[in-house]
């Protein structure tokens, strides 16, 4: 992933692919991006490919296409980035906007995590293995937001599940957080 690089400006990253999401909005003024939240999604849950992410996080979601579809119909959510299994990047929302990831959430005692956080979801699901070109990627996006943002330390890399306990169990425990931060360490400090 060295051919990721953050622009100079507008908060898109470079390298991966575009999909602007109509789901954000401007973060506070005096928000500090400190907080990195790992996520999980897959749509059917437990199926992988296909673009229906894509469509969930642009609004364009076929909600008669699957009978799960029906209760996501009204939603309105997206994250900054997706990570498909094959490892492409897709960002949804620019790095300087509040993507709308965390929900309810809390980190440290402070509320609304979008405000202040990046959201990275994983195509996956608690129980499924990550692939090894997932882990690839999320290292290597994640260098690169971390050089950007150093106040996104390691101790400020949470999973959904961190900031929104009895609500979410995302990525779950087939996520490796030690492979994960291991690929983190090299040449990055804490």
């Amino acid at each position: 992933m060295s051919d990721i690089s953050l622009t100079c400006s507008g908060g898109w990253v470079q390298g991966v692919r575009w999909l602007p999401s109509p789901n954000f909005n401007a973060r506070p003024l005096d928000a500090v991006i400190d907080l990195l939240v790992i996520h999980n999604i897959s749509l059917p849950p437990g199926q992988f490919g296909g673009d229906h992410v894509d469509a969930l996080f642009c609004n364009s979601l076929e909600c008669e296409a699957d009978p799960y579809f029906q209760g996501l119909r009204d939603l309105r959510v997206s994250a900054h980035f997706f990570i498909n299994r094959s490892g492409q990047v897709t960002q949804y929302v620019s790095l300087d906007d509040r993507a709308w990831h965390a929900g309810v959430s809390q980190w440290n005692g402070r509320d609304q995590c979008n405000d202040f956080s990046i959201g990275i979801e994983l195509e996956g699901t608690d129980v499924t293995p990550y692939t090894d070109a997932q882990y690839t990627a999320l290292v290597g996006l994640t260098k690169v937001l971390m050089l950007r943002y150093p106040a996104i330390s390691l101790a400020r890399i949470v999973g959904h599940s961190d900031i929104a306990p009895g609500r979410k169990t995302d990525p779950g425990e087939a996520f490796d957080w030690v492979r994960f931060r291991t690929g983190l360490c090299e040449n990055v400090t804490q």
